[in-house]
């Protein structure tokens, strides 16, 4: 396993975490299955944990009132992974899991995480956005006179796969932007990369921790939402067919990718190794799946940790990236109940 010098060590306390899982949109069923498997470990632990979900009305009170020591996250995509839940929290003065504001939009944003990508020499697939407008499908259409295909058509914003076709053929383009748009209003059609696919967790914040490299094979097309979720949709891996070098060459490159992204906590990088050997970065996940099926709790566990240490760590990585204020502030306002 990979890491920066010295290893990250914690000595959890007890607290009083607040889970946040659910949401009101496309991801909410795989949030709620990752809260249910984060609680549990929590309790086991010996946290008091509030399970919350942001699709009540009545969740800031809640948070307001009851004053947690730190808020787990275990929100997905839209609403949970962009950076709106983080700025609430950081406005209520809150600590929280996981990365902050910045990072968390730009690791959503995929078009714009290339650009950071690239800036420390991360391959990743050329690619063009586009809107549902004729200059974004005329943009479409010219990159494929470039590029051949096959191409890949994704909302430029999103998580959980949800979205995304494989185009191999002009006839099926239309279809498979009608796809995306029905996800996002803005689209990426990138270059399809041929290889292993493979993902790497890494833990931390400014001292990193590789976790062992996991080679994915769906039962699909591709690694998409069922691939991802249901039981028996694709096997896990651990660590990847690929050479010791490789291995510690994909762990390294995503730590990097967690650098320039400025995650914190946790984060995990997917890649598609090609032929040559070239590891291709597709995106970053700023709050990895954690339900029976996922990949980061599969990692952990290959890498000699419990769930209940796992997610321990995920606590305390946050505590110490977002610590509580030392002056009151809004909480301590909100709390006294005369806001």
């Amino acid at each position: 396993m990979a890491t920066d010098s010295p290893q990250i060590q914690t000595h959890p306390e007890l607290r009083r975490i607040a889970l946040l899982a659910g949401g009101a949109y496309g991801e909410r069923e795989v949030s709620l299955a990752s809260g249910q498997s984060a609680t549990e470990a929590l309790r086991q632990a010996g946290h008091t944990v509030l399970v919350l979900d942001p699709q009540e009305a009545d969740f800031i009170e809640k948070l307001r009132d009851w004053q947690p020591d730190v808020v787990f996250i275990a929100l997905h995509g839209r609403g949970g992974e962009d950076g709106s839940i983080q700025g609430l929290l950081e406005l209520l003065e809150l600590p929280y899991t996981g990365s902050g504001v910045l990072a968390s939009a730009l690791a959503m944003d995929k078009e714009r995480s290339k650009i950071f990508y690239q800036m420390v020499g991360l391959e990743t697939p050329d690619s063009v956005a586009i809107e549902q407008n004729m200059a974004g499908l005329a943009a479409a259409q010219a990159f494929v006179d470039r590029h051949g295909w096959p191409v890949v058509v994704k909302p430029a914003n999103g998580g959980s796969s949800l979205g995304i076709s494989i185009v191999r053929r002009a006839a099926d383009l239309p279809a498979a932007l009608d796809h995306g748009f029905a996800v996002s209003p803005r689209l990426l059609v990138e270059r399809f990369i041929a290889g292993t696919e493979v993902t790497i967790p890494v833990l931390g914040n400014q001292q990193l921790q590789a976790l062992p490299v996991i080679e994915i094979i769906p039962h699909r097309e591709f690694y998409d939402y069922e691939a991802k979720y249901a039981a028996g949709g694709s096997d896990h891996i651990i660590p990847a067919r690929l050479s010791p070098a490789l291995l510690e060459h994909c762990q390294q490159q995503a730590m990097l990718a967690h650098r320039v992204l400025g995650c914190a906590g946790v984060s995990r990088s997917d890649f598609i190794v090609d032929a040559m050997g070239t590891a291709w970065i597709m995106e970053t996940n700023t709050i990895p799946g954690m339900t029976r099926t996922s990949l980061l709790p599969d990692a952990a566990r290959k890498g000699g940790m419990t769930d209940i240490e796992l997610y321990n760590q995920i606590v305390e990585l946050g505590l110490a990236a977002h610590p509580r204020a030392a002056t009151p502030g809004l909480t301590a306002t909100a709390g006294s109940g005369n806001c």
